[in-house]
């Protein structure tokens, strides 16, 4: 592993410039055109070359290193939220109701960082760096499910990942080792009864009472049925039924979660959310329909990949530097690409007074000073052996 690298104070002022532009500029999930044009201007400037072949408007580019015995992707999301940004600074967001609240403008501006650097010290690369530049984090369709379909992890040996948190402390670089984020897929429940008046019951097939069942059984599948060691979530975020209080309605409509940390736990809770839907309504002489929306799969950092980044930090950042973090519950399609190939992804702390709101809080602003530290450490897992 090298030690001689070196960020120096005009490539950070560089790729703050970056992330302001993009703060600025900020586009929603799968809109991201005017910001793959603007990446892809400045890896033409770089002259690193932007491959053919995917989706639009990913952007990937190759960088090829002195050997080539390895090929490395690093990812950056380029996705911004619907929110209306709160806040008074130079690099407010100029687009109403769309703002940069989840610090994907900073993994943006640190992965084309990097790539200026590497265009400066072309010497130090060995490796082939894939550079991918990735559309729809944020919602589904998932971007980086489409570029695994694209191919873009052919021939790639490991990937990198790295997100700046509010919630890990500044100073910290830290990640979990094996599932570290949970899976998130959805479901759309339909429950086809048989409506009529409110007093005489015995005439319907009441669906909001065999719903209120629905949800009861939902919770066995966590309590009974999951490995109580493999921690899983099913939440009903949504019900709708009837419009007068003296009549039952023929049809009630539920929207909901199911999170796991295990890709075992997610296929068992599908299968059983499926099941449960079929049964319990036809028990009742019902018809359940049911909807599976497919999200994101678990995430999973492999334990070779996290030993030799723990290392890594704990070397060029100082040894207590690195946080292990606990696994947690919210989901971060990174997992697609870690499905296929050995990787981690990489949590980069910034918690403090100018981090100090969470993530898709429409106060949410990132700390450019941890832009130096992210630099460094994506460009390390770039020249790393």
């Amino acid at each position: 592993m090298m030690t001689t690298i070196a960020i120096d104070k005009q490539l950070t002022q560089w790729t703050i410039d970056q992330r302001r532009h993009f703060h600025k500029h900020p586009e929603l999930s799968g809109q991201e055109h005017e910001t793959s044009a603007y990446v892809k201007k400045q890896l033409e400037e770089l002259g690193i070359p932007v491959l053919p072949g995917f989706s639009e408007p990913n952007v990937v580019a190759l960088f090829k290193g002195t050997e080539g015995k390895k090929t490395i992707a690093l990812r950056a999301d380029m996705d911004a939220l619907p929110i209306q940004e709160e806040g008074d600074n130079p690099y407010t967001s100029t687009v109403p109701g769309v703002m940069h609240a989840c610090g994907h403008d900073g993994h943006t501006a640190t992965l084309l960082g990097a790539a200026k650097w590497m265009t400066e010290h072309p010497d130090q690369i060995k490796h082939d760096i894939v550079l991918i530049f990735q559309s729809s984090e944020e919602e589904s369709p998932s971007g980086a499910q489409q570029l695994v379909k694209d191919g873009v992890l052919e021939g790639v040996d490991a990937i990198y990942g790295i997100h700046y948190m509010s919630n890990v402390p500044k100073g910290k670089i830290g990640f979990a080792e094996g599932y570290a984020m949970a899976s998130c897929n959805d479901f759309d429940i339909t429950i086809e009864g048989n409506g009529g008046h409110g007093g005489n019951p015995h005439e319907t097939v009441d669906p909001i009472y065999i719903a209120t069942h629905l949800i009861q059984s939902f919770q066995s599948i966590i309590s009974r049925n999951l490995n109580p060691m493999h921690p899983g979530v099913i939440s009903f975020g949504k019900m709708e039924a009837g419009h007068s209080y003296n009549i039952v309605p023929d049809k009630v409509h539920l929207k909901g979660t199911i999170r796991a940390l295990t890709f075992e736990g997610a296929d068992m809770m599908h299968q059983k959310t499926v099941t449960l839907t079929e049964k319990i309504s036809d028990s009742f002489g019902a018809k359940g329909h049911y909807q599976f929306i497919e999200g994101t799969p678990p995430l999973y950092n492999h334990p070779e990949s996290c030993k030799k980044a723990k290392a890594l930090i704990e070397t060029s950042f100082g040894a207590d530097a690195f946080m292990e973090l606990e696994p947690v519950m919210g989901a971060e399609d990174f997992s697609y690409y870690l499905k296929e190939k050995e990787g981690l992804f990489i949590n980069v702390g910034m918690q403090g007074e100018k981090s100090r709101y969470p993530h898709h809080h429409p106060k949410f602003d990132l700390d450019e000073d941890v832009l130096e530290t992210g630099l460094e450490l994506v460009v390390r897992l770039a020249v790393s052996e």
